[in-house]
């Protein structure tokens, strides 16, 4: 059994289509399927039950897929320790956050992250999949919200961020100081798209109350979301720092005075990768930097 044939395997598995996974490994479908086949032939057990163009896993296939991505995870710790060996304080470093943090948050952090290590190789991914990409090893470390509880994570919390009602300084609410959860039924909102953590945490907040948001504008874009509600759009829902960190004069923060939704954030990576000095180092300065900010 080759590694490269492990690594063809998982392929297959995290597309299940041959097509789609020659792809992505970038080889021909026809050399993928010839690999898949000599695995299978000395295992003695088919991995992959085929129907039509569909395939998925069998129970062979399950087995093999736990062994072999604790072995692939192992090898890559392997190599991260080496190459951290080699190179000090170089080597790389993929963090993954929310799309609706880095605008204005997050991006900071990341510049006095590059300045203290600047041969670090620093790639950063906006997702709202992060824990998938972190139990995938797309990732190294995650900032997002508190994930579920998981065995495979290691969860560092952070603290707690409550939502109010952000407006325009021209806004009929705008000189209020508090308001009421339900006096967001009906009114128009700028907000994210369905899926995005902090739509979904809103919209459940508001569901308890009995009443769906009123989203006229749906927008995964932070200046575009704060360049609606500045010139009056709409309202919208949003976290005391996120508003702050922002910076616009023409909008007014007003919080929710009575069982605001409410968010924990964490900085996570996967229990059983190896995270060098540079990863370490990362976290430190985010959880100081986070928490001296009140990111929460």
């Amino acid at each position: 059994m080759e590694l490269r044939q492990l690594e063809y395997f998982i392929a297959v598995c995290e597309e299940l289509h041959f097509s789609k996974a020659a792809e992505k490994l970038g080889i021909s479908q026809p050399n993928l399927s010839l690999q898949i086949k000599a695995l299978e032939e000395e295992i003695g057990a088919p991995l992959f039950d085929r129907l039509g163009k569909r395939i998925s896993l069998t129970i062979a296939g399950h087995i093999l897929q736990k062994h072999s991505r604790n072995l692939l995870a192992d090898l890559q710790n392997a190599y991260d320790e080496l190459a951290e060996l080699r190179h000090h304080q170089g080597g790389r470093l993929a963090v993954g956050v929310l799309p609706s943090e880095l605008d204005y948050r997050l991006t900071p952090l990341f510049i006095d992250f590059h300045r203290r290590f600047p041969k670090v190789g620093l790639r950063i991914h906006a997702s709202v999949e992060l824990v998938k990409m972190v139990l995938d090893a797309t990732l190294d470390i995650a900032v997002s919200l508190m994930p579920m509880p998981d065995d495979r994570l290691t969860v560092l919390p952070l603290t707690e961020e409550t939502y109010g009602l952000v407006v325009s300084e021209r806004h009929e609410l705008a000189g209020r100081d508090s308001v009421a959860l339900d006096e967001l039924k009906g009114l128009p909102i700028v907000i994210y798209p369905r899926g995005f953590w902090g739509r979904e945490l809103v919209e459940d907040a508001c569901r308890r109350q009995g009443f769906e948001l009123n989203a006229i504008v749906e927008t995964t874009s932070n200046p575009s979301l704060f360049r609606f509600v500045a010139e009056g759009v709409g309202a919208s829902v949003q976290t005391a720092d996120l508003v702050e960190s922002v910076g616009d004069p023409a909008l007014r923060f007003i919080p929710i005075r009575d069982d605001p939704p409410t968010r924990r954030m964490a900085i996570f990576h996967r229990s059983d990768k190896y995270l060098g000095h540079v990863a370490n180092s990362f976290i430190r300065i985010a959880m100081e930097r986070l928490k001296r900010d009140s990111f929460s």
